[in-house]
C-alpha cells in the first residue's frame, strides 16, 4: 500500500496530534480552545481570533464529498494499475468548516469517471507500511465494492 503515495509523511509540531489519532484509528481535527472554532490545516495560531491556544478533538468521520476528481494519469509507474482511483474533498459532518482531501475506497461508480457530489462517506483508516492514514468510503454499504 506505500505505493500509493508520493512520500511519506512528515510530522511537523503541528501535525503530529493528527497522525498520533490516526495511528490510533481516530480522526482528530485542531481547533482553537478560545473561540472553539476548527482549524484546518493544522497551524499555530488561530486564523480568526489570532490565539495560541489549541486543542484536538475526536470527530466521527463522517462527512459528504463536496467535489472529486478521477485521476487516470499515474504519477509514477509504479501506480499505472491503480489508475483509474478518486481523489475527493470532504466537508466532515461535525467539524464544520473543515475540508479534509483524501482517497475514495471501496466505490465503484457506475460511470467510471464520475464521483457525485453529495455523497455520503465515512473514514476508513488504512495501514501505508508505518503509517495509517485516512481515506473515505461510502457511508452506504450498498455502494461499496465489498459488497456486490
Amino acid at each position: 500500500m506505500t505505493e500509493w503515495l508520493a512520500k511519506t509523511p512528515e510530522p511537523s509540531l503541528e501535525t503530529e496530534p493528527f497522525w498520533a489519532a490516526c495511528r490510533e484509528r481516530r480522526l482528530a481535527v485542531q481547533r482553537c480552545a478560545d473561540c472553539f472554532r476548527f482549524r484546518w490545516y493544522p497551524r499555530p495560531m488561530c486564523p480568526f481570533c489570532q490565539s495560541p491556544r489549541e486543542e484536538w478533538v475526536d470527530v466521527s468521520g463522517r462527512g459528504t464529498v463536496y467535489s472529486a476528481v478521477v485521476v487516470h494519469q499515474a504519477v509514477r509507474p509504479e501506480l499505472q494499475d491503480k489508475v483509474p482511483y478518486y481523489l475527493v474533498l470532504v466537508d466532515l459532518d461535525d467539524a464544520p468548516g473543515v475540508r479534509l482531501v483524501s482517497r475514495l475506497v471501496e466505490y465503484q461508480p457506475a460511470d467510471v469517471n464520475h464521483v457525485p457530489a453529495g455523497l455520503p462517506v465515512e473514514v476508513a483508516f488504512a495501514e501505508i507500511g508505518e503509517w495509517v492514514a485516512p481515506f473515505f468510503r461510502p457511508r452506504d454499504p450498498a455502494e461499496r465494492l465489498s459488497a456486490r
